[in-house]
């Protein structure tokens, strides 16, 4: 089976990797909404990055991905418990899944009958400790997205039919794509996401020519391709986890902290997502420069990605979230 798409070989989509590199040094942050044209790498970056991380430590067989022996679900029944390595998950939830397939199914008849709460893992817990990946979100139907913001919000599937009731973990970095062209996104969805970035296809020949040229020595010449490449994403995986093992040495200034504050109540977003978001974004980005403290700089940085999905909508400004909240970052922070 081919490895997917090297990471490091995606030509240009330089915001939409670096707010999926962000994601794998503080899952935290809340995952990322990619809007834009079709075929422009949007599920190759997703694959290509989880297959660049680091593999994960997981109870052999766990439907959970349990990270230890004691954290196995009863329902699982698994006959032996080791520790395996395994590959980061990525897990695709398609647009016409039904809630069953989503959250899992609890098997009734079995229950009332043999007093076994038997349970069929659904896309929440193969997901967890991994990414979900979601294309065309906006097109998601309203019951699968009141359940991914419950789930979202607590980090836990909870199925329950004629009174029985199964929990198990579910936390991922929730990864949609769309097209806005095609419907909008509930703003109740939207405010989950933590960062949101803007893809189009390349207009220049010579970029269009060097995506060509790569897809088709990956399908076509794949041993020296990948060889080509797998230096590269060792590099940036190994920049992850040191950024990582910085984020908790990373000094945090009140200036920088009341710089935040005051963007966001110039921008007038509503609650304090957007304050959160931002400063765990711009402390992710300053721990991946390798920089030791928080700056106005990270935070003008990540002000865009973070902050662009969470304005009101203003008829009357043509110019597109991402310019407006570039504007008022200038306006603001200088």
């Amino acid at each position: 089976m081919k490895h997917p798409f090297p990471f490091s070989a995606i030509v240009g989509q330089a915001e939409m990797k670096q707010a999926m590199i962000l994601t794998a040094i503080d899952p935290s942050i809340g995952g990322v909404l990619v809007f834009g044209d079709r075929g422009t790498g949007k599920s190759t970056a997703v694959r290509a990055l989880a297959a660049l991380l680091p593999p994960i430590m997981a109870v052999q067989g766990c439907p959970v991905n349990s990270a230890k022996v004691a954290d196995v679900p009863d329902w699982a029944m698994l006959d032996e418990k080791t520790l395996v390595e395994m590959p980061t998950p990525v897990v695709d939830l398609p647009l016409g899944a039904t809630e069953d397939r989503v959250t899992g199914a609890l098997d009734i008849e079995k229950a009332l009958t043999k007093g076994e709460k038997a349970f069929q893992p659904g896309l929440l817990a193969r997901a967890n400790r991994g990414y979900l990946y979601i294309d065309e979100v906006n097109l998601l139907e309203d019951h699968i997205v009141d359940l991914l913001l419950d789930v979202a919000q607590s980090g836990e599937n909870v199925v329950e039919r004629e009174g029985l009731s199964i929990r198990h973990p579910a936390r991922f970095v929730l990864v949609g794509s769309g097209n806005p062209e095609e419907g909008e996104l509930r703003p109740q969805l939207l405010d989950r996401f933590g960062l949101s970035v803007e893809v189009a296809s390349p207009k220049d020949i010579a970029t269009r020519v060097d995506v060509i040229k790569r897809r088709d020595a990956y399908e076509n010449d794949y041993t020296a391709f990948m060889l080509r490449w797998q230096a590269e994403d060792a590099a940036i995986r190994d920049q992850i986890l040191t950024a990582r093992r910085a984020l908790a040495e990373l000094t945090t200034p009140d200036k920088t902290l009341h710089d935040v504050a005051e963007l966001c109540l110039a921008l007038g977003s509503d609650g304090l997502r957007g304050e959160l978001t931002l400063l765990k974004a711009a402390r992710a980005y300053a721990a991946w420069r390798n920089d030791t403290a928080l700056t106005r700089m990270h935070v003008k940085e990540m002000a865009p990605m973070a902050l662009r999905h969470r304005l009101r909508r203003d008829p009357l400004d043509e110019a597109g979230s991402g310019t407006r909240v570039a504007r008022i970052v200038e306006e603001t922070l200088g």
